[in-house]
């Protein structure tokens, strides 16, 4: 894909002027600065979203129905709380690119993780090995190798990371397509990130799911980084499960409930070993209380434990926004924002470890720096909002509801000032 792109200020106000996804910016709460009272330039939406203007009402509504009506808000229309999760099981599916009954709302990621490797990943003596990217989020790691020392393995052993090559930053499909070949006989469980949180990394996961499973690997997805960012095809890429958080670009806000994934084929799986609770059996018969847990069909069959209702409604506001908006175009238009910030900023100063093919990239652009933390610091003193990751990664995130082109020439004149030869960093 071409960009015909100018570096002058008017350019980038013509570029926002002609986004049809102009419009959605309003609909966002912006940090300000405390000192001039002025909005500040927000690049964090991969480690935290923007609220949502409607997230407060959505939440007050719920508020509201809990005083005027108590208990019998579980079940008074129009959104009981003993069904809450009905309607936004289509919207999350959509954005992970499966069928509403194979996706569930529920916990935070790591625990969603944990609750699903109980059922996916069961270990032999033969076959042991959790194979996932190096580097993943620093939780997946913990994760893996808790469930490997669970299981009785030593993590050193059952734990194989698939590594960039000396001196690169980047993963290779060719070189990741041989390990898992080699790796493949002897691995329980490939564990693979859709996008990496350091590097912005987009991975192409079709042909990666489509080998784990012909050498009889079970395949988890971790969608952290990449729902709300690029597109997925959880259900069509035959993934057997998939894990995600939705505060980051899916913007429900901090410590937000998470979701989940189990393909239709394990719909009917009630022989998998999984840990159960009340919410996890059927709708139609839960409030009986049965001694036996007749488990309910699909994803909602690894729920636990009752609907979190007001972080639900924070969500529920956002997902509204993006099924608004639509997620190609949102995808395209993420691909033009960080194309644009890549041509103002050139190949001078801190050298970039995300991709540049914007194919192999979501909205997060990565920078390999001395100081990472002081640099950010400089940007935020500009009114300039980024991320520093020890010991020498500087992160930033163009989220396209509410990201335009003229933030990210602002940001660039910023960023020539600090790492200018003459600049502060």
């Amino acid at each position: 894909m071409s960009h015909d792109f100018h570096p002058d200020e008017a350019f980038a106000r013509n570029l926002d002027q002609a986004d049809e996804l102009a419009g959605f910016r309003e609909q966002f709460h912006f940090p300000v600065d405390p000192d001039t009272g002025k909005p500040q330039l927000y690049f964090c939406g991969h480690s935290l979203g923007l609220q949502p203007k409607a997230a407060r009402q959505a939440v007050l509504e719920e508020l509201d129905r809990w005083a005027a009506l108590g208990v019998a808000g579980h079940f008074t229309p129009p959104r009981p709380w003993a069904d809450y999760e009905a309607d936004l099981r289509p919207l999350v599916a959509e954005l992970v690119g499966a069928q509403p009954d194979e996706v569930a709302i529920a916990n935070g990621l790591t625990v969603n993780l944990h609750l699903l490797l109980a059922s996916f990943y069961r270990p032999t003596r033969e076959r042991f090995k959790i194979l996932m990217e190096a580097r993943p989020f620093s939780s997946d790691r913990y994760a893996a190798a808790s469930q490997a020392a669970f299981h009785g393995f030593d993590p050193r052993e059952a734990v194989v990371e698939m590594r960039p090559r000396p001196g690169e930053d980047l993963l290779r499909a060719e070189d990741m397509l041989e390990q898992l070949e080699r790796e493949g006989d002897a691995t329980a469980l490939a564990l693979l990130g859709a996008v990496n949180y350091a590097t912005g990394q987009l991975f192409d996961l079709a042909p990666l799911v489509e080998l784990a499973r012909a050498k009889g690997c079970v395949v988890c997805i971790d969608a952290a980084h990449a729902i709300g960012n690029a597109p997925l095809a959880l259900h069509d890429w035959n993934a057997d499960c998939a894990v995600w958080c939705h505060y980051k670009y899916v913007n429900a806000g901090p410590g937000a409930v998470g979701g989940f994934f189990v393909h239709a084929r394990h719909a009917q799986r009630f022989d998998l070993p999984r840990f159960a609770g009340w919410w996890g059996h059927r709708a139609d018969t839960r409030f009986r209380m049965p001694d036996d847990c007749e488990l309910a069909p699909g994803a909602a069959g690894w729920h636990l434990s009752n609907l979190p209702i007001l972080p639900m409604a924070a969500l529920r506001a956002s997902l509204a926004l993006f099924h608004q908006a639509g997620m190609a175009r949102l995808r395209a238009k993420s691909i033009r924002l960080t194309s644009y910030l890549l041509s103002l900023l050139g190949d001078d100063g801190p050298r970039l470890i995300s991709p540049r093919d914007p194919a192999g990239r979501g909205g997060q652009l990565s920078w390999r720096v001395a100081a990472p933390r002081q640099l950010a610091a400089h940007l935020q003193a500009r009114g300039v909002i980024v991320d520093a990751r020890e010991p020498d990664i500087l992160r930033l995130a163009v989220a396209p509801l509410y990201n335009g082109f003229h933030d990210l020439w602002q940001l660039a004149a910023a960023w020539r000032a600090l790492t200018s030869p003459n600049g502060a960093c």
